[in-house]
């Protein structure tokens, strides 16, 4: 297939006015044996005719993709439960690898994952017990499963597990599913994390978030093994808290700067370093706390960069947070907001804009639906900056001859976002139909003619 050709068709596969007949006819296609193109298959919305050819065909590539879209419905996905294929099962029980932050993925019900759960193949139950997208219903539900894998898993919930299913957890007679549920119990219990420290794959996280013995806290301080985590610990005592915020280690002392329960005052006279790149994931009790004002006050409100950059990734900022955050000068901080947060500000999206065009985090701020749109054609038409040029497309008020004149600009980009322009004229339309780089966003675009989409499938070579 000509290159070009295989790029209108991508474009057209991801047309919004793509109409069923044609969407049918493309899914139905082999592609010379790499199945229909991805965008066919994990288009939003799609009609129960496309599913039902969908989970026929025969190649279980494209059932894969259907299965790992972040569009379809989950009833839909479900039911390729059943599918003949392990790698499409195991698909469908791990779930979408990517997903944009600001969408979430709805499970599947807990009764499809308890099948594939009891799945014959391996590679299913492993994948299903490795999805990030499970309902803690369900996680909590392994807690009596038969796998020793499974009742591992359940220790994720252990919050949500009631006193009997702890008890047997902890005494299974599998000693990692008996390590995962010690975990979750040495927040409470001393002992349990006593135990937890005499063994090597489980001490520097029982050092972490255990209850400690103070002589176990003053040995591994004497020993200097594990530092950094035990200065996390909330149960640490003051006095080796202390003793841990002027530790010759950096590490060490960053760690004892994000203590939850320390003054400002108190937590910016330690002395430690943030990198440029550190965006505080590791910050446990921010992560926890992202839906509690509280929390998300104090830390938005420190002087801190790595608690400010913690808050930052909260969808549920509260306005007044949302305002401070904005104005904190640190470009982490603005990145975060225009990933995780839908109010963000205009002018902070355009900051990421800005500094970042052609990034990921870019990318995001972009297609942010806070995204400015108004008064773009006429600050950016004639930017030097090809980046700010292609912003100009995004304006209601772009004419279809201004939108024709950037389908020609020297930046490939620019040129790539007036193709894809409902507004730019047919012609030219037409013309962006046979131009490689072109080829792909005119494919996409939904003011493209059903004939025209039609010629795309035919020179493609696919069957009508």
């Amino acid at each position: 297939m000509v290159a070009f050709h295989a790029s209108a068709l991508d474009g057209v596969a991801r047309n919004p006015a793509l109409p069923t007949p044609l969407l049918l006819r493309l899914l139905a296609f082999d592609g010379g044996g790499d199945g229909p193109p991805r965008h066919a298959l994990q288009r939003a919305g799609l009609p129960e005719p496309a599913v039902a050819v969908i989970l026929a065909h025969p190649n279980p590539g494209a059932r894969i993709d259907f299965a790992m879209s972040t569009r379809a419905e989950t009833a839909q996905r479900a039911r390729l439960a059943d599918d003949p294929s392990p790698k499409v099962r195991a698909a469908l029980a791990y779930g979408p690898e990517w997903r944009d932050p600001r969408t979430t993925v709805a499970p599947l019900p807990d009764d499809v994952c308890a099948r594939l759960l009891d799945d014959p193949d391996p590679s299913v139950r492993t994948a299903l017990l490795d999805s990030p997208h499970l309902a803690p219903s369900f996680v909590a539900s392994l807690a009596t499963h038969r796998d020793p894998a499974a009742r591992r898993s359940a220790a994720r919930a252990w919050e949500k597990l009631p006193p009997g299913e702890r008890s047997a957890l902890l005494g299974d007679h599998d000693p990692e599913v008996r390590r995962a549920a010690a975990l979750g119990e040495c927040r409470r219990d001393a002992r349990v994390t006593a135990e937890l420290l005499r063994d090597p794959k489980s001490a520097a996280e029982a050092l972490r978030r255990g209850l400690l013995h103070r002589a176990d806290a003053e040995r591994y301080v004497a020993e200097r093994t594990h530092l950094a985590a035990l200065a996390e610990n909330p149960s640490l005592p003051a006095d080796l808290v202390e003793r841990l915020a002027v530790d010759p280690d950096e590490a060490v002392r960053l760690a004892v700067s994000l203590r939850p329960e320390l003054g400002e005052t108190r937590r910016m006279a330690i002395d430690f370093t943030v990198g440029a790149f550190d965006r505080g994931d590791g910050v446990q009790w921010v992560r926890d706390g992202l839906a509690d004002t509280e929390v998300l006050r104090r830390a938005a409100a420190s002087a801190h960069p790595l608690l400010r950059r913690a808050a930052a990734r909260s969808p549920h900022l509260p306005p007044d947070l949302m305002r401070l955050l904005a104005r904190s000068e640190d470009p982490l901080v603005e990145d975060l907001l225009s990933v995780h947060h839908s109010d963000t500000p205009e002018e902070v999206l355009m900051r990421v804009y800005a500094r970042l065009g052609g990034t990921f985090s870019a990318w995001m701020a972009e297609t942010h639906p806070r995204f400015p749109r108004e008064g773009l054609a006429a600050r950016y038409a004639d930017h030097p900056d090809g980046n700010y040029r292609r912003l100009a497309v995004r304006d209601p008020a772009a004419t279809p001859m201004l939108i024709e004149r950037l389908s020609h600009d020297p930046a490939v980009w620019t040129r790539q976002a007036a193709a894809g322009d409902p507004r730019l004229p047919l012609h030219r339309l037409r013309e962006a139909l046979h131009v490689p780089e072109l080829a792909s966003s005119a494919g996409a675009n939904p003011a493209l003619p059903e004939d025209e989409m039609a010629a795309v499938l035919n020179r493609a070579g696919v069957p009508a």
